[in-house]
């Protein structure tokens, strides 16, 4: 189907003919227009949110003293969502996606009960949410302290608002247009042979990655942790209870499997630390790293393969109580106790390559170490794997698209500051790595104080006293992120409920908190690879294509959980520990993905000849593209061994060569070996995501240009079908939509349109 040079048309009414004898199935377009009127009321709200985020916002950039009261970052976030989310995802919406409730979906169209389920917006956006909101948002904010809290602040709000948030919902969309397709598929339609099979085998191998880092920082979030392994496989159950509730018990009552499934998971919380207390239930959920990890490796299998309805929706839906929950309930904690932050907002390791919690000089490391609270490639895979599966309306996208990036970005702010208000010596005591600490109270003392931060003068008896407030040994070089946003959460949320006693409580709850977070972005990881993995080789061997073929959907699961547990396993078994060595690698690869996926979205814009609004997805993959090569770059040929892998690798091999059995952060020659074999995986991946991406980059600019001599015009989505079912596009329906849910509830159950159920 061709659409005319000016850009693409609503379908003819002849194309989607309603049945005349159901309701409505979208809202008139004369009512939306209602609906777009400006009234006195809501100038007034609008401009008392754009007033308080100015405030916040000429507080925290410009009227700085010695310390920052934390609440003016909720202030600024939380308006300038509310501002991106009323009005650039509408000017996105209306002039380059184009919603069309009267168009049926492919989980209505396809509908099979295991992949293509027509499922409720808010179950629908929990489960997005709880796939998206992997380690990124909870870990990179964290380490990116470091540079002070300026630059993060900046980044994760601005970046969500024009890159983040865009990327997810347009590349929801277009999927959606397309029958669902993988990010790889879509690239292989639109940008031809050679971009396409570039971006497929990129998606795959980052996919790999992505997935096997968000598996190692849940193995040592759980790692001989009784109550955390014990609360966070309760959720297993509890989602299997809310799937088979809401499919064949009480079909559509939200509310009531929600309030069900919440008071389920708080009593599996609690009763994880009483479980722990016990003999059987430590001598039982006391693991070691290794064994979790092959407990994920077998979940990712067994949650890829059963029907979406029965575990991955519900169970992130669960999930979302706990997340969205303690995000919200830390802002409101902010905003209460009124934390004082220290940090300087520009610190004194920007300028430089060197830094004691990550090595790089804030540009291009600080875009690709905050990586998925701004901007995340992660995300194209799940807006382009599970989601556009389920979405029962077009108009939906935008909600749970660029909504939950929102939100995901929110969760990045609220890291960020519970890590700014700590003390600044516990803070890179916490950080930095053992290697320079030694490990113990003296060594992290001796080392902190060197590094001449102002104001800062650590002693033994805040460290120690830190971790006895807390139920710890320890919190020297808990490196990774996680404790360090636990011990900030812990320290404001003590503040406000139960003082000390309750500080080791909810260090513990944050610790959690934090595995389960990350853990259903595994799950729904593993769904997707499998998908990508199925278009790959559907390229070859069409019946692969099917997602109904059970054999395809077993062999490909499979290989993909194969392949990311081969390199969690490395991970869990390294002796400098996989996060240090893993995570430079996942944010680099994340950003090269989110650089592919905006190209391909670039490219079906420009199709579609809606040239004139072409910035909103080109201004942002130019930046993406200038920071993620860069990064690559350096990675790649940097003298400095601690930025460069090939400097480190050659230093190391050096040193082996020469006899030494022990360098620089490696103390044996086992360890010195891991890191010559590692810098070396790292250095070669490196070379290859950034040789692949930018063949994509320059495909996607070629067609592009092509695109635009020849006017655009040209139509890649599926042939539209009418739709035959009505759903509210946002959180809380409008009048409109309530009035015609109404007439939807009042027809006769035969009348209502069924939809196949299968196993």
């Amino acid at each position: 189907m061709t659409r005319t040079p000016s850009g693409p048309a609503a379908p003819p009414a002849d194309e989607l003919e309603q049945d005349p004898a159901l309701p409505p199935v979208a809202v008139p377009e004369a009512e939306l227009e209602r609906e777009r009127k400006w009234t006195p009321g809501k100038i007034a709200l609008w401009a008392a949110i754009a007033l308080l985020g100015g405030v916040a916002w000429t507080m925290i950039a410009i009227v700085r003293g010695e310390t920052i009261n934390a609440i003016w970052f909720v202030f600024a976030a939380v308006c300038s969502y509310f501002i991106g989310y009323r009005f650039y995802s509408k000017v996105i919406e209306r002039y380059l996606t184009k919603p069309d409730d009267r168009r049926a979906t492919p989980a209505e169209r396809n509908s099979d009960g295991k992949d293509y389920v027509p499922t409720d917006r808010r179950v629908l956006y929990g489960h997005h949410f709880a796939a998206i909101a992997g380690a990124g948002p909870l870990v990179g904010p964290v380490l990116a302290a470091q540079m002070g809290y300026l630059p993060g602040t900046i980044w994760i709000i601005v970046g969500v608002i024009f890159a983040g948030a865009v990327q997810d919902y347009t590349v929801l969309f277009f999927s959606m247009r397309r029958g669902g397709r993988t990010i790889g598929q879509m690239a292989r339609d639109e940008l031809g042979r050679v971009g396409g099979i570039a971006a497929m085998v990129a998606a795959l191998l980052i996919m790999v990655i992505i997935v096997a880092i968000l598996a190692l920082v849940v193995v040592n979030a759980l790692g001989e942790s009784p109550w955390g392994v014990f609360s966070v496989s309760m959720t297993i159950p509890i989602a299997l209870l809310m799937g088979v509730y809401l499919r064949y018990l009480r079909p559509g009552k939200i509310t009531e499997v929600s309030i069900i499934g919440f008071v389920l998971l708080m009593l599996a919380i609690v009763a994880g630390g009483w479980v722990a207390s016990t003999d059987w239930g430590y001598a039982a959920f006391h693991l070691d790293r290794t064994t979790i990890a092959w407990g994920i490796i077998v979940y990712g299998f067994i949650a890829a393969i059963l029907p979406v309805w029965l575990l991955l929706a519900p169970r992130d839906y669960l999930s979302t109580f706990m997340k969205i929950g303690v995000i919200v309930m830390l802002a409101g904690a902010i905003v209460l106790v009124r934390p004082e932050i220290t940090v300087p907002a520009i610190s004194e390791f920007a300028g430089g390559e060197l830094g004691p919690v990550f090595s790089g000089s804030l540009f291009p490391f600080l875009f690709v170490t905050i990586a998925c609270g701004a901007l995340s490639g992660f995300h194209a895979l799940i807006s382009s794997g599970t989601t556009p599966k389920l979405v029962e309306k077009e108009r939906q996208t935008r909600f749970i698209g660029y909504g939950g990036m929102l939100m995901e970005s929110f969760v990045a702010i609220m890291a960020l500051v519970a890590a700014l208000t700590l003390d600044r010596g516990l803070f890179f005591a916490m950080n930095s790595s053992a290697a320079a600490t030694g490990g113990t109270v003296e060594g992290a003392v001796a080392f902190v104080n060197s590094l001449g931060l102002t104001g800062v003068n650590l002693t033994p008896d805040q460290l120690t006293s830190a971790a006895s407030a807390v139920g710890e040994e320890t919190i020297i070089s808990r490196t990774g992120g996680a404790p360090t946003l636990a011990l900030g959460l812990s320290n404001i949320m003590s503040q406000l409920i139960g003082g000390s006693a309750l500080a080791g409580f909810w260090y513990h709850f944050a610790i959690m908190f934090e595995a389960l977070f990350i853990l259903t972005a595994v799950d729904a990881g593993t769904r997707v690879a499998r998908f990508m993995l199925q278009d790959s080789i559907g390229n070859l061997a069409p019946k692969f294509k099917d997602t109904g073929w059970r054999p395809g959907v077993w062999i490909t699961t499979a290989i993909m959980v194969a392949a990311w547990g081969a390199i969690l396993l490395m991970g869990v078994t390294d002796p400098l520990g996989g996060i240090n060595t893993l995570f430079p690698l996942f944010g680099i690869a994340n950003q090269l993905l989110a650089a592919i996926a905006l190209a391909v979205v670039m490219t079906i814009v420009a199709k579609r000849g809606a040239f004139r609004w072409l910035w909103i997805v080109a201004v942002p993959l130019a930046f993406t593209a200038v920071v993620t090569i860069t990064a690559s770059l350096f990675k790649i040929f940097s003298p400095v061994p601690a930025v460069g892998y090939w400097a480190n690798h050659v230093a190391f091999r050096d040193a082996l060569a020469a006899g030494e059995t022990s360098f620089g952060t490696a103390k044996t020659v086992e360890a010195m070996e891991a890191v010559v074999r590692n810098t070396f995986i790292q250095g070669t991946l490196s070379i290859i995501f950034v040789t692949l991406s930018v063949i994509v980059i320059v495909a996607a600019i070629a067609v592009t240009v092509k695109a635009f001599r020849n006017g655009g015009g040209v139509d890649t989505e599926d042939a539209p079908v009418p739709s035959r079912r009505f759903a509210p596009a946002s959180l809380f329906a409008t009048k409109a939509e309530r009035e015609i849910e109404a007439q939807w509830a009042a027809l006769p159950a035969e009348q209502r349109p069924v939809e196949r159920a299968t196993h």
